[in-house]
């Protein structure tokens, strides 16, 4: 099965979605109705020989397309307009939400913060990609995990900002697109981390597929404050098996030592820790922003040394990722030349 066929495959899926799931009651009858597509986006990224594509694909279809398809099976989620009155948003909207890692809003916020602008990014990406490339055995190991934790942070900015190229000026549709992250590196806190500043595209989802049901459940049988607990790490729980299968995937089938979830799992058992410490405290004890925001970001970082990264690196899936990135960066550089060149060229005749 080639690549192309892979990819035109999702588009008919989501058609198949829009226009007879659509149509069936919502809950289990759509729930059940949508199971064939759910298996076609599991097996899609098996068919992908490139490290690179298969994470894309696992990240977008296989994670969050699936997720965000099952709250469509309910009447909620990003792919109806109003889950108080629900209304299916059109076509080229719904295939767009669904199959590229955007979160949207369709009012405008005119509140919105001013990210690090998109070519700063890739600046600095391809920068650190060359010297992580070129340079590797040179650099202490522990500078080079600092250099990926970046990386990530940049991939996860330019993939949102392609996705919303091509929603907007490709596909020429109206709609708001809210960014990735909110500056993470400025968080106060675990709790500032994780639920308001990194990857908000996967936290809302999460807290729409997985917090919320949880903690509903749980409510009335071991009360408010442990059915929020429950739900958190249930959250941290999904988030971290979501990431063994994107490696899973990435790794041909190299089966998951639990590092990723184990990482995950931490990080929620020591939120639920914060929550109770500032609950304590209230307001006389705590460590300023200056104090406490270092301490949080770092100990994110250091959690993801020893966790996080190791299943990344032992079988050097990082540099077939990075190989692969840099083959296409150069394929655009290369592309965007000659555009320049042909428009000096045309200009020149008049």
């Amino acid at each position: 099965m080639s690549s192309n066929y892979i990819c035109f495959s999702i588009i008919p899926s989501l058609c198949y979605c829009y226009f007879i799931s659509a149509k069936i009651p919502e809950g289990i009858p759509r729930l059940i109705s949508l199971l064939p597509i759910f298996y076609l986006f599991t097996i899609l990224p098996l068919y992908f020989s490139s490290a690179f594509l298969t994470a894309i694909t696992t990240f977008s279809i296989t994670w969050l397309a699936i997720f965000k398809l099952v709250l469509f099976a309910f009447d909620q989620g990003p792919l109806i307009h109003n889950a108080s009155n629900p209304k299916i948003i059109s076509l080229p909207v719904f295939i767009s939400i669904a199959a590229l890692p955007l979160r949207t809003t369709f009012t405008p916020n005119p509140n919105r913060k001013n990210p690090m602008s998109s070519a700063l990014q890739l600046v600095i990406f391809a920068v650190l990609m060359e010297i992580v490339l070129h340079h590797k055995s040179e650099i202490h190991p522990k500078l080079v995990l600092i250099f990926y934790s970046v990386m990530i942070f940049l991939m996860i900015d330019i993939l949102i900002a392609l996705s919303s190229l091509i929603v907007k000026s490709f596909l020429c549709l109206d709609i708001e697109i809210e960014s990735p992250s909110d500056e993470p590196y400025f968080s106060t806190s675990l709790q500032d981390f994780w639920g308001r500043r990194w990857n908000l595209t996967v936290t809302h989802t999460l807290r729409f597929t997985v917090y919320n049901p949880v903690r509903l459940v749980l409510l009335n049988v071991i009360g408010r404050k442990w059915a929020q607990h429950s739900a958190s790490l249930a959250t941290f729980l999904v988030s971290g098996l979501m990431h063994e299968l994107i490696f899973y995937y990435v790794n041909n089938g190299v089966r998951p030592s639990g590092e990723i979830t184990g990482f995950f799992m931490l990080h929620g058992l020591c939120l639920m820790v914060e929550i109770e410490v500032k609950k304590a405290l209230k307001d006389t004890l705590r460590l300023p922003g200056l104090v406490s925001g270092p301490l949080a970001v770092g100990f994110v970082v250091v959690t993801a040394f020893g966790l996080f990264f190791p299943p990344i690196i032992r079988n050097g899936v990082d540099e077939s990722i990075l190989e692969e990135v840099r083959f296409c960066f150069d394929f655009l550089k290369d592309k965007i030349l000659q555009l320049v060149i042909f428009d000096k060229i045309c200009n020149f005749g008049y």
